[in-house]
């Protein structure tokens, strides 16, 4: 056999045992999360009903303001911006790591002259070379090192854009969250001018009474501190829509941004609310999926570790022409050509392949309690936001029957005071009581409303392109 093809022979051979050899072991996560068969305090639920988390949010969220406010975060947000470059470094990284297993080649070309003067009885004398040569060299991968470092590339990469989902679920979250606090802002503003052009008539009505000698003038002044009351809540309402139109710009990467109003907040409309199973979580929600592809590419760098230990088998070749002219370059006599195999073995390295093994598994471990921690925490999120919306139906349910109760005591009074059987104080007592509960029924359906926005973040949901 010809050394070329000996050459030939053995990286055939070698290709095949590579090719041969087995992927490396994954972990089992999901073997050490064990979590209850249904959620705490979960509405009923029958048989294929769809969970809230698998709609997209622009059917969530039919408020066609808010859609609008969130498409332009998801375009101009700088977090999720970021986290895309995140995913085409992930890319490019698997690229350089891919390369890895392929064959280099390279060419090379060179020309060179030298002339050497007379020196006694030899002549002056000038020679030329010219030269054309190519090269490979490929390491065999005999024992998956860099397909396991493929491997935990690829698995980075599919973590990366999971993270990157998470960073869409969490931003289209927040936005909801501040426009709805927005709204809720609004509609305090509202209830404080409609509530500042009540006590301003009965302010009148005070000063009126009090010049025909019906009523004194601390009626007036109790009246007044009504009216002082509004304007300066109102005075604080602009502050705080101010700050909150700030904080939306931020977030869909306007600074400047005017907010257009849609929906009112007690218009607002939400689907209902099946939690589906907690099993779900481990397939939907994009931070759990980033864990679990953490502990994939964990896996993969460990027997990448494991397989420095062995024997790096690498086979090189060059090939070419040389002459010293060019008309005889290519020339049956000016071919050239080189092959080799060469096998690399670890003998000492002052214990640097054992800790890297360590250390690799150690980050393996890590990644796995991360994950087993991340699935956790997962189930509590949605616990605790199905409790919360929940109850806070209940408050709200209860803040409705509480400012219709102190309306009507409101307008009691006001009926005791006009015909003489009470004074201003009791008018003054029933109109802050209305106030405080129109703002708190404000309040309860704001929270109703962040409720549910957190339970379909924590269910996953709000990630669909």
């Amino acid at each position: 056999m010809t050394p070329r093809a000996s050459f030939v022979a053995l990286a055939a051979a070698a290709a095949v045992t590579a090719a041969c050899a087995s992927a490396p072991p994954a972990s089992d996560v999901h073997a050490n999360v064990h979590l209850p068969s249904t959620f705490a305090d979960a509405p009923a639920t029958t048989s294929g009903l769809t969970s809230i988390a698998n709609q997209a949010w622009w059917s969530v969220f039919q408020d066609t303001e808010l859609q609008s406010l969130v498409r332009s975060a998801l375009t101009a947000n700088t977090d999720v911006r970021l986290a895309a470059v995140r995913v085409l470094e992930a890319q490019a990284q698997l690229g350089v790591v891919r390369a890895d297993q392929r064959p280099v080649v390279t060419a090379t070309a060179s020309a060179g002259g030298q002339r050497t003067p007379e020196l006694g009885d030899t002549p002056a004398r000038t020679a030329g070379a010219i030269a054309l040569e190519g090269s490979a060299s490929w390491d065999l991968d005999f024992w998956g090192q860099l397909r396991s470092a493929s491997a935990a590339a690829r698995a980075d990469l599919v973590a990366a854009d999971w993270g990157r989902r998470a960073v869409v679920t969490t931003l289209v979250s927040e936005v909801a969250d501040s426009y709805f606090s927005l709204r809720a802002l609004d509609l305090e503003l509202d209830i404080a001018q409609r509530t500042l052009d009540s006590r301003q008539s009965s302010l009148q009505l005070a000063q009126a009474r009090e010049a025909g000698g019906a009523a004194s003038m601390l009626d007036v002044r109790q009246a007044e501190q009504l009216v002082y009351d509004a304007t300066s809540t109102m005075a604080d309402l602009e502050r705080q829509i101010a700050i909150e139109e700030h904080n939306l710009g931020v977030l869909v990467g306007q600074p400047d941004l005017q907010v257009k109003r849609g929906v009112s907040l007690n218009a607002q409309v939400m689907p209902a609310v099946p939690a589906g199973l907690p099993s779900d979580l481990l397939e939907r929600r994009p931070d759990v999926r980033e864990a679990e592809a953490l502990v994939t590419a964990a896996d993969a760098e460990l027997a990448s570790a494991r397989a420095a230990f062995f024997p790096r088998i690498a086979l090189t070749g060059a090939g070419g022409v040389a002459s010293t002219a060019l008309t005889s370059l290519f020339t049956g006599g000016a071919g050239l050509w080189s092959a080799a195999a060469n096998a690399l073995q670890p003998v000492f390295n002052g214990g640097k392949l054992r800790s890297q093994e360590v250390l690799a598994d150690a980050r393996r471990q890590e990644a796995v309690l991360t994950y087993e921690g991340r699935v956790r925490d997962a189930f509590r999120e949605v616990s605790d936001a199905l409790v919360s919306y929940d109850r806070l139906r209940v408050v709200r349910e209860q803040q409705t029957q509480l400012e219709q109760a102190a309306a009507d005591a409101r307008r009691l009074a006001d009926i005791r005071y006009q015909g003489g059987a009470t004074s201003y104080l009791e008018v003054l007592d029933a109109d802050t009581r209305l106030f405080a509960a129109q703002l708190g029924l404000a309040n309860a359906r704001l929270q109703e409303l962040d409720a549910f926005v957190e339970l379909y973040r924590a269910l996953g949901g709000g990630w669909q392109p």
